[in-house]
């Protein structure tokens, strides 16, 4: 499945998303910055760094850019890519074409839901049993690179490998971490726009916050840790 990558500007960020059908599989990362690379090119444009405050890796672009990626960015620049009935469903949830509200991120994952089940048919559909179950490959050294978006956003693989096909290394770059200065900055936005709510109800907003870009720390955002200087 061949796909291309592009960004739209949202509050300042670029989100990065295929451009030639809904994504799921990419062969370019392209951003509304001018950005147009192969995978292979990615660690020359993005870097992942530690800061004091975290344990988990930030990404930036090489020139300090934040940006961001995820079902927002998909559907702003992609709607129309969705199958019929997906559509349809986006319509009667009042998504408007371009969707830039962060709190409605859960509405445009259950969108795709149904494009995703609809596509999983026709796949189906289509099967045709093929002459051997898997196809064999003799290792060489190289390196492969690869982009694909997962359900939180731009996802980027690279391995490189011995002669006798061994991982030498490896290198992956989650959605999570691609986001997580954008949610971080979202998140002193939303606490200095409500610091006047009480303590309970500025925690369940941040944890609101963070699901909105990632749903699979749920949990971990359950135990957030708030503490609230007020001068």
């Amino acid at each position: 499945m061949r796909s291309l990558h592009a960004s739209a500007k949202v509050d300042g960020r670029n989100l990065i998303l295929p451009i030639d059908e809904y994504p799921m599989l990419g062969d370019r990362i392209v951003s509304n910055r001018g950005l147009d690379i192969a995978p292979r090119e990615y660690d020359g444009h993005f870097v992942e760094e530690h800061v004091e405050r975290s344990n988990a890796l930030h990404s930036r672009r090489q020139s300090g850019e934040t940006y961001l990626c995820g079902p927002l960015a998909r559907f702003s620049l992609q709607g129309d890519r969705l199958s019929p009935l997906a559509r349809e469903a986006a319509r009667e949830a009042g998504l408007e074409q371009s969707c830039r509200n962060p709190f409605q991120s859960i509405v445009v994952r259950s969108v795709e839901i149904v494009h995703a089940c609809e596509e999983a048919l026709r796949i189906v559909d289509a099967y045709e049993e093929p002459d051997a179950p898997a196809v064999a490959v003799e290792p060489v050294a190289g390196i492969g690179y690869g982009v694909s978006e997962a359900p939180r956003g731009l996802l980027y693989h690279r391995y490189e490998l011995a002669d006798d096909g061994t991982i030498l290394d490896a290198k992956i770059v989650p959605p999570t971490s691609q986001n997580q200065l954008a949610i971080e900055d979202d998140l002193r936005d939303v606490v200095g726009r409500h610091v006047t709510l009480a303590d309970d109800e500025l925690r369940d907003l941040c944890e609101q916050t963070i699901r909105n870009y990632d749903p699979c720390i749920s949990c971990a955002t359950h135990f957030l840790t708030l503490e609230v200087e007020r001068a």
